[in-house]
């Protein structure tokens, strides 16, 4: 995973809420072995039309938020079952950054995994950043993660609490492996003391 500290990008709106996986990625496309690939399913069944047609009306189809990385959301973002497909999608679409008002804890952990940083703001903040996202041409945000702020160049600034553990991850671009490795010479002299 790349390490996240400084990220600014594209605001994409998504007023919803209860945001469950299987709308993140529905059960069929969930035959894939690997990570990668999952992007094009995100949010299938709200994108496209059941002849396979993109639907103008959806954001994500929407030019002025081709490129986005930072999606924001409706409360309990990621509810529903406990896959993690659901976060790989969002990833390989290209989000890096997630903020809502809650989240599932399941798919918020599992975020942090999969390198996405899942910021919780207020519901006020939220509809603030909603707002501007969705008559603000271009609008974007700057998330800096060593300082646990976002803002953008309008006087918005808000600041959001990470618990140090994940936050060490993404600051790293751990994952749970990356993590393990960090102690690979004490392993190595284990196995080796117990061989």
């Amino acid at each position: 995973m790349e390490p996240l500290r400084i990220h600014q990008g594209l605001v994409c709106p998504l007023d919803r809420s209860n945001v469950d996986t299987d709308q993140i990625i529905p059960k069929q496309f969930l035959k894939r072995i690997e990570r990668s690939g999952f992007g094009q399913f995100l949010f299938y069944n709200w994108r496209f039309d059941d002849d396979g047609n993109p639907r103008p009306d959806f954001p994500l189809n929407a030019p002025e938020y081709n490129g986005a990385s930072i999606l924001v959301a409706g409360e309990n973002f990621g509810c529903g079952s406990s896959r993690e497909h659901a976060p790989w999608a969002i990833q390989d679409f290209g989000f890096k950054i997630i903020i809502a008002p809650s989240y599932a804890d399941i798919f918020k952990n599992n975020c942090v995994k999969n390198g996405i940083l899942a910021i919780q703001a207020t519901e006020e903040q939220v509809q603030t950043i909603l707002k501007k996202a969705e008559t603000t041409e271009g609008y974007s945000l700057t998330v800096n993660l060593e300082e646990q702020v976002v803002s953008d160049n309008e006087g918005f600034d808000i600041h959001f609490d990470i618990a140090p553990y994940p936050k060490e991850m993404l600051l790293n671009g751990w994952d749970e492996i990356g993590v393990t490795l960090k102690y690979e010479d004490k392993i190595k002299e284990y196995e080796q003391a117990h061989a």
